[in-house]
């Protein structure tokens, strides 16, 4: 699976740097065909998924074994770098009911990677919170996959990998662009787990950033600085 990674992302950033040229040197006269179309659909759904299989869930059941799903992950990160989360937002991030979505909660607060604190009249308005166990997985998790990627991607310049990202950004700005005005006005929370201070698809967007609406103060994007309370510098 790693080599197909390697492979798929060779092609994606080739493709990406004949296309950049292209567009400085000759004007768009051919027209784009359905088979285009669905070729670069089925590139983009392949490197997608060779990033989620191997950069992802890979490095995760290495780092947390089988009991520890990329659903429960992306909702750690959510907490760690919110100031406050309810579970109506957790459920609107992970794209679930807000039953299945304190289902999740239950598994990680059973686990001791998640603090529940509930309100006394309304139990979906609970806050969350990490703990530092989950603190400390969090941390675990995004070093072992910044360094499986350096390891992928260390054949491609820094430079080819910034103008791939830009491309990538604009792209996916124009397709969020077909989308309704409600869909534009509502917070996003498209990066996921990978949040960018200086986000250009919400910048091109013009969308409201979940992250940066509820950043807690001095927050730096990376875990490993992220402020702890005295309740789980106690549990240290």
């Amino acid at each position: 699976m790693i080599a197909l990674v390697t492979l798929v992302a060779g092609l994606a950033l080739s493709i990406v740097s004949d296309f950049t040229t292209l567009v400085r040197i000759a004007p768009m006269s051919d027209s784009i065909t359905p088979n285009v179309i669905y070729e670069f659909l089925s590139a983009a759904r392949v490197f997608a998924k060779a990033v989620r299989d191997v950069i992802e869930g890979a490095v995760l059941e290495g780092v947390a074994g089988t009991k520890l799903s990329l659903t429960q992950l992306k909702l750690l990160y959510l907490v760690a770098h919110s100031d406050s989360v309810t579970i109506g937002e957790a459920a609107l991030f992970l794209g679930v009911s807000s039953p299945a979505a304190s289902k999740t909660v239950e598994k990680l607060v059973r686990r001791r990677l998640l603090r529940r604190n509930d309100t006394q009249r309304d139990r979906r308005s609970s806050n969350l919170s990490l703990t530092e166990s989950g603190r400390r997985l969090l941390q675990s998790y995004e070093e072992a996959r910044n360094q499986k990627a350096v390891e992928i991607f260390s054949q491609y310049s820094p430079d080819v990998l910034r103008h791939t990202a830009e491309l990538l950004d604009n792209l996916a700005c124009g397709i969020a662009s077909r989308r309704s005005d409600s869909y534009n006005n509502e917070n996003c929370m498209q990066c996921e787990i990978y949040y960018r201070e200086n986000c250009r698809f919400g910048q091109f967007g013009a969308r409201k950033c979940f992250y940066q609406l509820h950043r807690k103060d001095q927050q730096d994007p990376s875990v490993a600085n992220t402020g702890r309370s005295d309740n789980e510098k106690e549990e240290a």
